[in-house]
């Protein structure tokens, strides 16, 4: 596929890197020259120097021969622009970042699609959702809902307590149908496909495909109890602190802390019912007199990455039971997650799981990049006469890297195993490391 990406910032940069690495031809276009040289030499891409919003510099990146151009510089406006000119020049698809939820509303969204604009996705609200989500499952590191519902895949670590050290993942000799399954192990770093060999360890992360009646006992397994999130300290005034306390604020008490005088200011005329503290996140004293260790849950949001994971390793010293952290630097992943921090959120990975789905050959209903993990879920409808449908799922030839999770037919939710058969609209949920991406869809379509 020719994706031309307008952007050479942090978000282009990181699309760049992961799509290349899926055999997609990129080119990448920014008016920055320092930028465009620091992805060239991260990925493997053409780069063409100017400004995305000119018809000039785009027919120069060859949008009209381009299967998807995707507009993610900083300026939102300048996304717009670029996105519609790319679509009137001859761009297949043609996907924008936006900065503004009212861009988003359906009457709106209308609008920007007679445009020529397929698609508008927000970062910021997507990444406010998902940290939302977490605070109403607070024993899970992600949580995602699949088939409207009927499925979850469920992530969290296993502590000492948990029943599952030392016992294997089920699915492998199943005599009974399952309720859930395990689909990966993450140790040390490495993301492990389990086999029947396979046996959980203490400080494991896993990742659990579920029917959602069954969400509730898979999380006792973890170890952890699920809390109740009553108070709630928000460290940042960004967009996505912002989104949070306007949802949780008529159900939770929620205190929002930033060092900026001038937009705590701000903050206190937008969200009434949030108590705004002009302070600095840093200064430990500071947020102790506040009230840190008598909070449920922190959310550290600032734009910084450092900040982050040290306000949230604070918070979790301080008795803190629920700690998310914004990390944006990719390479402190890893680092913040073996401190003990709960779990990570980055706009990025949030922005490729939205992304992703317009990049494959074939149908995908919803693609989920994971954090800490290279690895991908995906939600596919079967269609008539596709491969999975000849056979049952033992016998497919699936990549040895990619399990079948959960199956939904109708009202219906079946967790998979080897001898499950698949039918023709069913709604599919598979787990699949990078290297099988591509690959994975050709069984569904």
């Amino acid at each position: 596929m020719r994706i031309v990406i307008a952007g050479a910032g942090e978000m282009g940069s990181h699309l760049a890197r992961m799509l290349s690495g899926n055999n997609h031809d990129i080119t990448v276009v920014d008016s920055d020259q320092k930028l465009l040289q620091e992805v060239a030499s991260l990925a493997d891409v053409l780069t063409v120097e100017g400004d995305s919003t000119t018809m000039a510099v785009l027919r120069r990146a060859a949008v009209r021969k381009c299967d998807l151009f995707i507009a993610v510089n900083h300026e939102e406006n300048d996304n717009i622009v670029a996105a519609v000119l790319a679509k009137k020049l001859g761009a297949k698809k043609s996907i924008a970042r936006i900065d503004n939820n009212e861009y988003l509303e359906p009457n709106n969204k209308e609008i920007f699609i007679d445009m020529g604009i397929d698609y508008l996705f927000y970062p910021e609200k997507i990444a406010a959702r998902e940290v939302i989500n977490l605070l109403g499952h607070t024993s899970t590191t992600e949580y995602v809902d699949f088939s409207g519902g009927k499925l979850s895949l469920v992530v969290f670590h296993l502590e000492p307590t948990s029943q599952l050290i030392g016992r294997p993942p089920t699915g492998f000799d199943a005599v009974e149908a399952l309720s859930y399954r395990t689909v990966a192990i993450m140790r040390d770093g490495q993301t492990i496909i389990p086999d029947r060999n396979s046996r959980f360890m203490e400080g494991d992360v896993a990742y659990v495909i579920a029917r959602h009646d069954m969400v509730s006992q898979v999380m006792e397994l973890s170890g952890q109890s699920n809390i109740e999130v009553k108070n709630l300290m928000i460290l940042g005034g960004s967009r996505i602190a912002i989104r949070i306390a306007l949802e949780l604020q008529d159900e939770v008490n929620i205190k929002l802390i930033d060092y900026n005088a001038e937009k705590a200011y701000r903050l206190a005329e937008m969200l009434e019912k949030t108590l705004i503290i002009n302070e600095d996140g840093r200064n430990t004293e500071a947020m102790l007199e506040e009230g840190l260790s008598n909070m449920d849950a922190f959310v550290a949001v600032t734009g910084r990455s450092e900040t982050n994971i040290l306000a949230a390793m604070l918070a979790k010293r301080m008795g803190v039971k629920k700690v998310i952290a914004e990390v944006e630097n990719m390479n402190y992943i890893n680092l913040a997650e073996s401190m003990g921090i709960d779990t990570i959120i980055n706009k990025k990975l949030v922005t490729a799981s939205n992304i992703f789905r317009f990049t494959m050959s074939t149908d995908v209903q919803a693609i989920k990049c994971l954090t800490g993990s290279d690895a991908e879920v995906l939600e596919f409808i079967v269609k008539p006469n596709s491969p999975a449908t000849k056979a049952r799922i033992r016998d497919l030839g699936l990549p040895a890297d990619v399990i079948v999770g959960g199956i939904v037919r109708g009202d219906k939710v079946f967790i998979a195993e080897g001898n499950t058969e698949i039918h023709p609209y069913d709604r599919v949920v598979v787990f699949s490391m990078p290297a099988s991406v591509a690959k994975v869809g050709h069984f569904f379509n």
